[in-house]
């Protein structure tokens, strides 16, 4: 391989990325679909924020993702900016069948603009196209449903249901060029993802694993330790829902995989 010929620790790079985002929208599940390869339907609400890693191999570099999940719900925002200090990367999501779940994206993208790292790569993530996609499964869109306010990243959005007879994009309340040009105007990555089905979720993290500027992110860290890149770690973190799946799920690939 071309990373042991090089055989030099310097091929691999921390890069802290935190995930930002309503209550609900599919934040913890996007990020286990991308760690674990696995989706839980009914997912307890995030409390203050998860930690997560995961490897990524991009041409000769290996990227290991330090991924911070913070909680949705209103009383945790103020702790958001101990996890995007110093992060290189930024998940935005939303939820693609909540209009109101795209305005909370851009606020705090707004927020990332003007308190986080100026070189931060943003990626909005509109989650949940699997509940506006036709599906051979009535029952793909209902688990979320169940558990309503409790399910802080059910696939689901509470107190909508698909109608019968394949009525999917009815739900939709953001349309895709709708946010496509807000992201292009506010020069951010954009995907639609399923944490469901998987789709959307390895490519958006291999496409801001493109965008990160590795060597800039080297030269600080030989110039400062390792603060730079992993940027300690809050102590919000030893919460309850706090979890480390760790590396070994990481696979040997040319793009990011789980």
């Amino acid at each position: 391989m071309a990373d042991a010929a090089s055989g030099s620790v310097d091929r691999s790079v921390q890069v802290k990325l935190v995930l930002l985002g309503e209550a609900a929208v599919g934040k913890s599940s996007v990020v286990l679909r991308f760690v674990n390869n696995e989706f839980q339907a009914n997912k307890e609400p995030t409390i203050g924020a998860a930690f997560l890693t995961q490897k990524c191999r991009l041409e000769d570099r290996v990227l290991r993702y330090e991924i911070w999940d913070t909680a949705g719900q209103e009383r945790f925002h103020s702790l958001a900016p101990m996890y995007y200090r110093n992060a290189q990367a930024a998940v935005v999501v939303y939820d693609v069948t909540k209009a109101s779940s795209l305005e909370k994206a851009k606020s705090w993208v707004k927020e990332l603009q003007r308190q986080a790292n100026p070189n931060i790569v943003i990626a909005l993530a509109g989650n949940k196209v699997d509940l506006v996609q036709p599906s051979p499964s009535p029952s793909g869109a209902t688990a979320g449903s169940e558990s309503e306010d409790e399910a802080d990243d059910a696939t689901a959005t509470p107190g909508d249901a698909p109608s019968p007879g394949g009525g999917e994009e009815s739900l939709r309340q953001v349309p895709r060029e709708e946010a496509q040009a807000y992201a292009t105007e506010a020069g951010l990555l954009f995907f639609e993802t399923s944490a469901k089905s998987g789709e959307g979720v390895v490519e958006i993290f291999t496409e801001i694993a493109k965008k990160i500027p590795i060597e800039h992110i080297l030269a600080s860290t030989r110039g400062a330790g390792r603060n730079g890149a992993a940027g300690g770690r809050p102590n919000a973190s030893r919460q309850e829902g706090a979890v480390n799946l760790g590396e070994n799920q990481a696979k040997s690939k040319d793009a990011c995989n789980c």
